[in-house]
């Protein structure tokens, strides 16, 4: 009973989310569904005895205030300096000078394929400084787009290269990093650096070597004539800062790389700090740009915006994504699947490859990588002690899975916004994202396997 009424509610959520429905209230709602079911068919408590209001209804929001709580003093609040620190960056055009001065190189080489699979890696390198798939997308359509098509590559493969530059969000300030690592009990940069680039390091190649052939191939059977152009700088619509201000957004990450254990372990930094300070150097250079101390002043409001819209946006995106996730674990469904995993003969490995299914298909059939990996991170630890396995090694590749297959969905934020400014269907980008992708995903789940599993 309690597995079809998870199905039944499963199913709902991911239709109302395909229709466009808001994820968090659809969450919240599946979630206090499940919680109060499991109740009425004694089930399931929501909250232990002691940790009780007295009254059912009033525990599942109580569940609900406490993990807001605890989200936003902790995670939130790592998440919300992330966000506030890269909306301060493209505000002042810190970041278009990231993108226009690591694409100057690339005019070197000669071949237009090779040129699109090096501007692809240096796509998922500026992913460590710009989160946003969506956001990264739109620098690199207004800089590097134009310099492929100058160099002869099709407008459809250009922007199938654009649209897949974060397929790993494996930046340590990525949201679902800081999530994966808090979620395993890990320091975040040590989860990137120790678990994260071992896997990038793998998929990084290979994924630029399936665009290299993939869009030759799709070029050339589509009639498309590679012919070079003559390349003019095309005048965007707002003046681009000084080329110094490219250290800029790099400047917190390489803070929390330099002041960690891999390097000078006795001052201490975290990702909040290293934001805050990386803002602060932003407003010095603003001022000897401008001299004028009330624009700096003022200009530092988009700061405080990028926090808020992480709160409205990604806490409560989590917090849902917690919420329906206990309404599962409530109801004992996860219980149940982990039963029928070990006895049908799936082990730990089985049972990771079903994760990752999971979580793939609802990337690309929700169009986010977030809002399931969100969803059921949460259970992960839950999952992995009954499977005796470390958790890290079922939420790495979860995590990066759900931003591998996000880019193979038409409906996704960034295959949307790419194939817009690139005047392209969505439809007929995902035809030159997907085996590209498909390789990251098998790739990672192999590296994942030989590297961490004990």
């Amino acid at each position: 009973m309690n597995i079809v009424l998870s199905l039944i509610v499963t199913f709902w959520v991911g239709f109302l989310i395909v229709k466009k429905y808001k994820p968090q209230p659809v969450l919240f709602i599946a979630g206090l569904i499940l919680m109060f079911a499991a109740v009425a068919l004694g089930l399931g408590r929501i909250l232990p005895v002691k940790e009780s209001t007295g009254l059912v209804l009033f525990d599942a929001f109580e569940f609900i205030k406490q993990t807001f709580s605890s989200r936003a003093a902790g995670l939130g609040l790592n998440i919300m300096a992330v966000g506030g620190f890269a909306r301060y960056m493209d505000h002042i055009g810190a970041s278009k000078a990231l993108v226009k001065l690591t694409i100057k190189p690339l005019l070197a080489l000669r071949s237009p394929y090779i040129v699109m699979s090096a501007a692809w890696i240096v796509g998922m390198l500026l992913g460590l400084c710009i989160n946003s798939a969506s956001g990264l997308a739109m620098l690199l359509m207004v800089t590097m787009f134009p310099v492929l098509i100058s160099l002869g590559v099709s407008r459809l493969s250009a922007t199938a290269v654009i649209a897949t530059t974060l397929c790993l969000d494996w930046s340590p300030s990525d949201t679902g990093t800081i999530l994966s690592a808090v979620t395993a009990g890990i320091d975040p940069v040590i989860y990137w650096t120790n678990y994260q680039i071992p896997i990038a390091a793998v998929v990084i190649p290979v994924v630029a070597v399936l665009h290299f052939f993939v869009q030759k191939w799709f070029d050339k059977r589509e009639g498309h004539v590679v012919q070079a152009t003559t390349f003019t700088e095309a005048e965007t619509d707002e003046k681009l800062p000084p080329m110094i201000y490219a250290i800029l957004p790099a400047l917190p990450l390489a803070l929390i790389l330099i002041f960690s254990s891999l390097w000078i372990s006795w001052i201490k930094m975290d990702i909040i700090k290293a934001m805050f300070i990386g803002v602060a150097i932003g407003m010095i250079f603003e001022y000897f740009r401008y001299r004028d101390g009330k624009k700096v002043l003022a200009d530092i409001q988009s700061f405080f915006d990028g926090l808020g819209m992480q709160m409205a946006n990604v806490i409560t995106l989590i917090v849902a994504g917690e919420t329906f996730a206990k309404g599962l674990t409530t109801i004992g469904t996860i219980d149940a699947i982990i039963a029928s995993a070990q006895s049908s003969g799936f082990g730990a490995i089985g049972m990771i490859l079903v994760m990752i299914g999971i979580i793939a298909i609802s990337s690309v059939v929700m169009g986010s990588g977030n809002a399931p990996f969100f969803a059921f991170a949460a259970l992960t630890p839950t999952v992995a002690a009954k499977m005796s396995i470390a958790p890290v090694v079922m939420l790495l590749p979860m995590h990066f899975a759900a931003s591998a297959a996000r880019t193979m969905s038409p409906i996704t934020a960034v295959i949307v916004v790419a194939s817009s400014m690139g005047n392209v269907s969505p439809f007929d980008v995902v035809k030159r994202t997907a085996i590209p992708m498909a390789g990251a995903l098998i790739t990672l789940v192999a590296a994942n396997f030989l590297f961490f599993y004990r």
